[in-house]
């Protein structure tokens, strides 16, 4: 466990973000400077167009609202993520290459920390904007369990995606604020802590999938009886 996080941090230090060349580009940089200032509510899309130096036509043509310029961001960051080279992690235990990506997510996202903490603050906040923000998290986890080889699709997919989404939240909380160590031992110690529970809740939804099964089943089962005492009867 040890090891990993250590090689985490080191590429963390390193990494830098790119500089934005396109409209698409600019507007979402903008999005992310004026979210370090304050909460998403209060951005407009003028005051976005503004800071990005593009006409409301432009910012128009690429994006229709502030959650839509919140969801390129989001995945911007999959996308990089997913363009890491995985496969020193073939060999590892779930659990672990759980933890790899979801470290690596994070280095992405530490040159916006401010903007993850204001988005922190309005969820709180705001209930209906919380929603909105979960949705956007789930999407986002379905294709992090996918780069960890763990099953993201169907019923059962979903509702891991949905798990890791909130263990994930609870890990920025604590990493929002565990920028002065460089080796980020608090975020490593409390994602090592989610993803202990969520071992735990994985052990429980694999019980509860086999529930539907089990029905089916008991079902068979008491079709055959019945139409075994009936014909008994008929006989």
């Amino acid at each position: 466990m040890a090891r990993r996080p250590a090689r985490r941090a080191t590429r963390s230090s390193s990494r830098k973000p790119a500089a934005p060349a396109t409209e698409r580009g600019k507007i979402i940089a903008a999005f992310l400077d004026l979210l370090g200032e304050k909460r998403i509510e209060n951005i407009g899309l003028a005051e976005i167009a503004h800071q990005a130096g593009v006409s409301l036509a432009q910012l128009r043509g690429e994006f229709a609202s502030t959650l839509a310029i919140l969801a390129a961001h989001i995945k911007d960051i999959d996308r990089a993520v997913l363009a890491e080279d995985l496969s020193e992690l073939g060999d590892e235990p779930a659990r672990e290459r759980l933890f790899d990506v979801l470290m690596r997510r994070l280095e992405m996202l530490a040159p916006h920390r401010a903007a993850v903490r204001s988005l922190i603050r309005s969820a709180t906040r705001n209930p209906p904007l919380a929603l909105a923000f979960n949705a956007l998290a789930v999407r986002s986890q379905q294709w992090m369990l996918t780069a960890a080889g763990i099953e993201a699709s169907g019923p059962r997919g979903m509702v891991r995606a949905q798990g890791l989404a909130l263990l994930f939240g609870s890990v920025l909380r604590t990493w929002i604020d565990d920028d002065e160590d460089p080796g980020v031992a608090r975020t490593m110690a409390a994602l090592d802590r989610a993803l202990n529970r969520g071992q735990r809740f994985a052990g429980l939804l694999d019980d509860l999938c086999h529930i539907p099964s089990r029905l089916c089943r008991m079902r068979s089962r008491r079709r055959r009886r019945s139409e075994d005492s009936e014909g008994s009867a008929a006989a």
